[in-house]
């Protein structure tokens, strides 16, 4: 299981939201779920929505069905990479469509 740097950016955020939200707390802990819940994949990685017209390998899952994770997943290598993090209706398809210009 590899977090890339922007995945682990969305994590940060989200934690500060819902600390600002909510509490510290809920913050840790949900943020704190969401990061076992990822671990998980390990274990069925294939899991959700392919996404090839975004990304090649580009898979899309929910989480509390309020936040959406981005991963793919190398079978040659067994690992599972994930992109991204998207909480409460944020776009993830613009962070992964080609530039136009």
């Amino acid at each position: 299981m590899v977090f890339a740097p922007q995945a682990l950016a969305h994590l940060d955020a989200l934690e500060a939201f819902i600390s600002e939200a909510a509490s510290a707390t809920v913050a840790a802990r949900f943020v704190d779920k969401l990061i076992s819940h990822c671990e998980s994949f390990s274990l069925f990685p294939l899991r959700g929505t392919r996404r090839d017209d975004l990304l090649t390998d580009l898979r899309i899952t929910h989480y509390r069905c309020t936040t959406i994770i981005a991963f793919t997943v190398d079978t040659t290598r067994e690992t599972v990479s994930i992109l991204g993090v998207f909480y409460g209706g944020q776009s993830y398809a613009a962070l992964f469509q080609p530039c136009k210009y």
